[in-house]
């Protein structure tokens, strides 16, 4: 399918032990950021569970008694000292997007996230053009607080919207009314926000195509110069996954995330917004989301918070992941690192193209060897790569061809 929900997963993989001081390969710090640097913040709190979630997030409940977010500012700050040290004599040139994500990152007060964007500014510099998002639940802010937070310096704002169907919300467990995202979309503008983005996600049991359309046309009457919508994915271990399991729900069903993705591909360009990447659209190019183009195109960053991930000069590594552990770690001055692993040139590349080919610049056909430049001939005659970006020597995906991405990846890759 065209797109999937992408956030801070609750399930982190194996690697390598990292040192207690998190220092890298010698390596991995020669020329940090060259290809652009961001910082990524986790804020894993959330006020209720949705029921599609499995991110690494966390509830008051669930956490019990082992932290809160009192303090939580003060722990990133800490990492992101720790971070410094790190990176010691090879920092970056300057940070160019930072990403505030969660979770529900509008739980932490707006003092407190200026205060961590103030310890980013101060630790290695935002360039004098930084993008600053922050993600944010409908009924999570407020003219006033996004007020404050534009005047902290945060550039941009990010909405769960989901949808306008009160049925589809209700199935999906968010608490905000039917109309609120769009209205927090236009309190946001008001505030004096330069983009907003809206999320979408479609194909939830249930959903009927009216549904979607009036989905996206909020969208639009609300102004929102970025959208991104994704494909329902039913995660082990969710409520979602466990109604659909008793026979309650349906399952989603292929044939229908189609025909979604179809129609926001109608509906969005006919408003003025593009495609750059699979599942999102931008008004111009200054609309399109920095930091996730930096995830897309092989960049540095660093990833403060519980479970979070970072990547830099080719090592990846994440997080612990309760918050209460990793609090522990940064309080007996260790790092709050878990595990990493350094790229190989082949896993390097593989995620070179997987990431890239579905951007709408595409790749450059001599990226890829023999074997993949078959399968690109094989895409070609299918119509699933563009045919005069082919002749100017790159691969770049047609419509069909966004709908069947993941098929046309494994066809590139040795």
């Amino acid at each position: 399918m065209p797109g999937t929900l992408v956030a801070m997963p609750g399930v982190l993989p194996d690697g390598e032990t990292v040192p207690v001081d998190g220092s890298l390969p010698a390596t991995a710090t020669t020329a940090v950021g060259a290809r652009g640097f961001g910082v990524y913040v986790h804020v894993p709190f959330c006020a209720s569970r949705c029921g599609y979630c499995d991110f690494n997030t966390y509830t008051a409940a669930e956490l019990g008694g082992g932290a809160s977010r009192d303090g939580y500012a003060d722990t990133v700050l800490a990492e992101l000292a720790l971070a410094a040290r790190v990176l010691g004599d090879s920092p970056p040139p300057r940070v160019d997007t930072v990403f505030v994500g969660g979770g529900t990152p509008t739980l932490l007060a707006a003092d407190d996230l200026a205060r961590i964007l103030d310890g980013v500014d101060r630790t290695w510099g935002l360039a004098a053009d930084a993008e600053v998002t922050t993600e944010a639940n409908p009924e999570s802010v407020t003219p006033e607080s996004l007020k404050l937070l534009r005047a902290a310096g945060y550039t941009r704002i990010s909405l769960g919207m989901q949808s306008a169907s009160p049925g589809v919300l209700a199935i999906l467990d968010r608490k905000h009314s039917a109309g609120r995202a769009t209205a927090a979309a236009l309190e946001a503008r008001d505030a004096g926000f330069e983009h907003v983005n809206l999320d979408l996600i479609y194909g939830t049991p249930g959903e009927r195509a009216e549904d979607f359309a009036a989905s996206l046309e909020q969208v639009v009457a609300a102004g929102a110069d970025h959208v991104s919508a994704y494909a329902l994915i039913v995660e082990d271990g969710t409520r979602l996954a466990a109604r659909m399991r008793r026979g309650e729900l349906a399952y989603p069903s292929d044939d229908v995330a189609a025909d979604r993705y179809l129609a926001a591909e109608a509906a969005l360009d006919a408003a003025g917004l593009s495609w750059y990447e699979v599942s999102n659209w931008a008004a111009t190019d200054q609309a399109r989301c920095r930091h996730n183009l930096l995830y897309w195109t092989g960049a540095d960053w660093w990833g403060l918070g519980p479970g979070a991930h970072s990547h830099v000069g080719g090592v990846r590594w994440w997080n612990v992941k309760h918050p209460s552990a990793y609090a522990q770690r940064l309080a007996a001055g260790a790092s709050p690192g878990l595990a990493r692993e350094v790229l190989t040139a082949d896993e390097a590349h593989m995620e070179d193209v997987m990431l890239r080919l579905r951007l709408a610049s595409g790749l450059p056909l001599t990226v890829l060897d023999a074997a993949g430049r078959a399968g690109a001939e094989r895409a070609l005659a299918d119509g699933l790569l563009a045919a005069d970006e082919y002749a100017a020597g790159r691969a770049v995906l047609t419509l069909r061809g966004r709908l069947l991405a993941d098929a046309v990846v494994r066809d590139l890759l040795p």
